[in-house]
């Protein structure tokens, strides 16, 4: 009976870890993305795991991003800095991830640093998407990577 019981609390703590994870916030995941970069686990540039690209961006800028991954065969493809800080070097300072702005499912969240001395904005917009946040397009100063990324697949 307590072998029962036992197992009746890892499956019923199993599903709500599960659900938790659908119900994440959008800056939530904005978070998350940045730490992947700082554990070497970053879904960008990396061609092993597209499983990793899905679990952050939707499916239309996941597939731009893979193929770009995938077509640029290691060398730099259209996105040719570091995506998460508009930049190819870095010297970050007052990093802050605001909370996120949600409305009609959708949600932005912008994320603001300092990047040697230059004052930086990204923002990211969000949407629902097979029940979970994702990440549809990254919007920098001048322009938007699902933009970049759709015109150099032409």
């Amino acid at each position: 009976m307590r072998l029962l019981t036992l197992l009746l609390l890892f499956v019923s703590c199993g599903l709500t870890l599960h659900a938790a994870d659908k119900a994440a916030t959008p800056d939530s995941l904005v978070a998350e993305l940045y730490k992947s970069e700082k554990k070497k686990a970053s879904p960008f540039f990396q061609d092993k795991n597209r499983a990793l690209v899905d679990h952050y961006f939707t499916k239309e800028l996941g597939d731009l991003i893979w193929k770009d991954t995938l077509n640029s065969k290691g060398e730099v493809g259209a996105i040719d800095g570091d995506p998460l800080y508009d930049a190819q070097d870095m010297e970050i300072k007052e990093f802050v991830i605001h909370p996120a702005k949600t409305e009609e499912g959708k949600s932005t969240v912008l994320v603001t640093f300092v990047n040697f001395k230059e004052k930086k904005s990204i923002t990211f917009h969000c949407a629902q998407e097979g029940g979970a946040w994702k990440i549809n397009d990254i919007q920098y100063a001048d322009y938007t990577l699902l933009k970049l990324l759709k015109d150099s697949a032409k």
